[in-house]
């Protein structure tokens, strides 16, 4: 009774403290989900009207290079979309070196200035989160990248430093595993790496409730993990970071390089930072709309026929937290959809047994798609991928 006890009070104190840094903090500096197999999936036209989760930002930009007639941003976070409606204000100011300074490089030496230059055309809620966070992207600031700043940001900047001074031998072998050119060469470096990955230090931060809610993964989250892998989390996260790291070419991982280095570079980076999108960016600039809400409260209140939902992992937390939540939101989808919408969703389970059965039957789902699509996911984290039409 005392150890059920127990848990139940380290269980409810875990889920308190997800709840209390997502209401509070700004939790993915980047997207942490592929675009390139998005966008493979999704087939976006001048015709898609496209709902997404806004998360940093990155991906509505890059969908928004295929010319859809409208992207809706929706987070509950104000501060995910107040990082959203901060890139919208740098591309339409219309100068790419600022952008690639802020974001590419992750650092600006006129932040300051240009950050003032920038707030009369942000939001209210954007230039509030950001006067008091604009120093995120100081060179000087001790982390110098934006890229180790909001709660993401802070743990890869933890687990980085704690590598990079491991050794100068592990330093260069980190550094070369990021330009490697082959599979071959990633597998003999990784080979190498990999003890000094799962040392002491990284193995006790990534068991701690604290880190990994800063990392956005919650208990449900953390239960599949215990459930489908012997070594629980580090099991887990060993066994997908060996697969990306090995098996996925990783000269153009940008995810990765960027919490190891700090920065994207000129050939590694997302396409939204890439000199040669810019005009098509600005030329399209007005057909993204951020809305802070949930997705059952964006549908209620922006009722309409919609061809894309890009659903993210968010669902593994309504199923195990609030499922008659997600009945609702699946309700509202549907409803707001049309025959042939396109859905596209990610989950740390390997199975889609958290969506209603009822859900399930009004959908069509293409694992023959998704699953070689998954294997060559350059993030790497989730446990499987699903792509859907409604019937």
């Amino acid at each position: 009774m005392v150890k059920q006890l127990g848990a139940r009070l380290g269980n409810h104190a875990h889920d308190l403290l997800f709840r209390t840094i997502h209401q509070r903090y700004l939790i993915y500096n980047m997207c942490w989900e592929d675009p390139r197999i998005d966008r493979q999936l999704l087939g976006l036209d001048h015709d898609s009207q496209v709902v997404v989760l806004t998360s940093a930002g990155c991906n509505a930009l890059d969908y928004l290079l295929d010319g859809p007639a409208a992207i809706h941003a929706v987070d509950v976070n104000p501060r995910q979309n107040a990082l959203l409606q901060l890139k919208l204000a740098l591309v339409a100011r219309g100068d790419f070196d600022d952008l690639e300074r802020m974001f590419r490089q992750g650092a600006h030496p006129r932040f300051g200035e240009l950050y003032r230059s920038l707030r009369p055309s942000l939001p209210p809620y954007a230039a509030a989160f950001w006067d008091k966070k604009i120093g995120y992207f100081d060179p000087d600031n001790r982390k110098r990248s934006f890229y180790y700043h909001g709660t993401c940001g802070a743990v890869a900047w933890l687990v980085s430093r704690q590598l990079l001074k491991s050794g100068r031998k592990l330093r260069n072998y980190l550094f070369d595993l990021l330009d490697a050119q082959t599979l071959d060469e990633q597998r003999a470096l990784y080979e190498k790496i990999e003890p000094a990955l799962w040392g002491r230090f990284s193995t006790w931060l990534l068991r701690q409730p604290t880190a990994l809610a800063m990392l956005g993964v919650p208990r449900p989250q953390i239960r599949l993990m215990q459930q489908q892998y012997p070594g629980g989390v580090i099991g887990y996260i060993s066994d997908k970071l060996r697969h990306v790291l090995t098996e996925v070419l990783i000269h153009d991982n940008y995810f990765w390089r960027a919490y190891l280095t700090g920065a994207y570079t000129e050939q590694c980076c997302p396409n939204y930072l890439r000199e040669e999108n810019f005009a098509s960016l600005r030329a399209h600039l007005d057909r993204v709309h951020a809305h802070t809400a949930t997705v059952s409260d964006f549908l209620r209140q922006n009722p309409g026929s919609y061809s894309h939902f890009v659903l993210l992992d968010h669902q593994d937390w309504l199923a195990w937290h609030q499922p008659q939540a997600l009945e609702d939101e699946w309700r509202l989808i549907l409803a707001n959809s049309r025959p042939g919408s396109r859905i596209l969703l990610r989950s740390a389970s390997d199975t889609l047994g958290f969506l209603p059965d009822w859900t399930q039957r009004a959908l069509r789902f293409f694992p023959a798609l998704t699953e070689p699509l998954h294997r060559q996911d350059r993030v790497g984290t989730y446990g499987s991928l699903h792509f859907a039409e409604v019937l």
